[in-house]
């Protein structure tokens, strides 16, 4: 279709040539055939003036076009060239990866049948690790050498008041005068205890999952009856609490913990021991302040050191119970509980208090019927406690197919009678180190001062009240 500009151009050069030949005949007299041919000849000559304007300009636009046109070739080259090295490089990391997967397949591989290798050999050493924590036990004394830190008891006994006088107040007086029940007999026996230091200590083992490996050790008290037989813990501790002598228990106990934990340390570093404490303890000021007092003069034990509460007794403390808590963990001690009766925990208000391990027995972990009642499912836990930096602690295992269940629970540690049973220390290896604290007492002791011992290596931080084993000494030295 022919363009309209076209047309009013051929309308504009017809005009013109006819308005030329038109003011040639009527001006000049030119006869008609002449003004005529002059006419057209004005119109060849337009005509032939607009045709070479057009095709220079087409021209100039062809050329304008083939410019564009190379540079749009050069451009699609430019990206071609980039799409080719991509796709390169693409291709290299798919061969790569293909490779590094093949690879990693290969060794996964080799380190499956490796661990399959290496738990085969664990039960083959399950025999013999059991007899090394034997021959641990029973050879603490023979140690060659003991550590640098020796914890120190108190060179005299606490002044306590006489036994009538404590058990008065919580036995009716025929009682007191027959002092033949079996609660008077538990009394008697925790007196004499504590006076003479002649108390029995118990390890059981704390092991790690799957290897079995001892990692830890419980403390386990017990005291023996006029009779000769031993109390467990839940036989006397009732007792004590009803006369008040639970917190002078307690600072006895934690003094034989701190032998106990030298000893162990003597043949292993990394050797950890976990030590119960009371509620009556953290609420009673005397004797807690003599308890803290032995806590910061054995502050160099303290990474070892894992002092251990009932749950119920963490959550029934007062302000007054969790401040004397922080005082414990500002000198370094960790925290344990146990007697955990449900899952319902929580993690980080236990954190915060400074727990760092937690005792679940195994078959509260393991009942189907926690599952339901629990805000998580127990196979859960212990990841959970983990992000707080909680171990949890299965205890109470009594056979191995609740090993193999706990294994699937993610559980670290283990503790109960599958490993081994609690075992009791010789009297004798507590009373060498016993002795050894005693002639050290003795030897660095000054005029007038019964049991005062030399601290240098340990400094007081607090100047409101003198601390170190110096400081147990003279207090006990007071008391009396």
């Amino acid at each position: 279709m022919i363009r309209i500009s076209t047309i009013f151009i051929a309308l504009c050069m017809v005009l013109v040539s006819a308005s030329v030949g038109i003011v040639l005949y009527t001006i000049t007299g030119l006869r008609a055939s002449e003004s005529a041919i002059v006419a057209l000849t004005v119109l060849a000559f337009l005509i032939l003036y607009n045709a070479v304007s057009m095709r220079l300009r087409d021209g100039n636009n062809a050329e304008g076009q083939i410019a564009d046109l190379s540079q749009g070739v050069a451009d699609l080259a430019r990206q071609i060239s980039d799409f080719g090295r991509r796709l390169a490089a693409a291709e290299s990391k798919i061969a790569s990866a293909n490779s590094g997967g093949s690879d990693r397949v290969q060794s996964g591989l080799q380190s499956a049948l490796g661990e399959i290798n290496e738990l085969g050999g664990l039960v083959k050493q399950l025999a013999a690790t059991v007899a090394a924590h034997d021959d641990m036990l029973t050879d603490l004394p023979s140690a060659a050498s003991a550590p640098a830190f020796e914890p120190v008891a108190p060179e005299r006994p606490v002044h306590r008041e006489p036994l009538a006088r404590a058990i008065a107040p919580a036995l009716p007086r025929t009682a007191i005068n027959s002092a033949r029940t079996d609660t008077d007999l538990q009394i008697l026996a925790i007196q004499n205890a504590i006076e003479t230091g002649s108390i029995d200590t118990f390890l059981q083992p704390i092991v790690t999952l799957p290897q079995r490996k001892i990692r830890y050790y419980e403390a386990m008290t017990r005291l023996r009856n006029a009779r000769g037989a031993y109390l467990a813990a839940g036989e006397f501790i009732p007792a004590a609490e009803a006369v008040g002598l639970m917190g002078q228990l307690d600072n006895t106990i934690l003094l034989r913990c701190m032998q106990v934990l030298q000893r162990l340390q003597s043949r292993n570093k990394e050797a950890g021991l976990f030590c119960n404490v009371a509620l009556a303890t953290l609420g009673n000021p005397t004797t807690f302040a003599q308890y803290l007092d032995i806590l910061e003069a054995n502050r160099a034990l303290a990474s070892s050191l894992i002092l251990e509460f009932k749950h119920d007794t963490l959550r029934a403390l007062d302000i007054t119970g969790s401040k004397r808590l922080a005082a414990m963990t500002q000198l370094g001690y960790r925290f344990s509980v146990d007697h955990v009766a449900n899952l319902r925990i929580e993690p980080r208000e236990l954190a915060d208090r400074g727990v760092r391990f937690i005792k679940v027995p195994a078959s509260l972990l393991l009942d189907q019927k926690q599952t339901s009642t629990s805000d998580i499912h127990p196979a859960d836990i212990s990841d959970l406690l983990g992000r707080f930096g909680i171990d949890l602690i299965a205890e109470r295992i009594e056979e191995e197919a609740a090993v193999v269940d706990l294994l699937d629970y993610n559980v670290r540690f283990g503790q109960g009678f599958l490993f081994a049973a609690p075992r009791p220390l010789r009297q004798d290896a507590a009373e060498d180190t016993a002795d050894k604290a005693k002639s050290r007492a003795n030897s660095a002791a000054r005029p007038g001062e019964v049991g005062a011992v030399k601290t240098d290596a340990i400094k007081p931080e607090r100047s409101s009240r003198v601390t170190g084993n110096a400081a147990l000494a003279r207090r006990a030295g007071g008391a009396a």
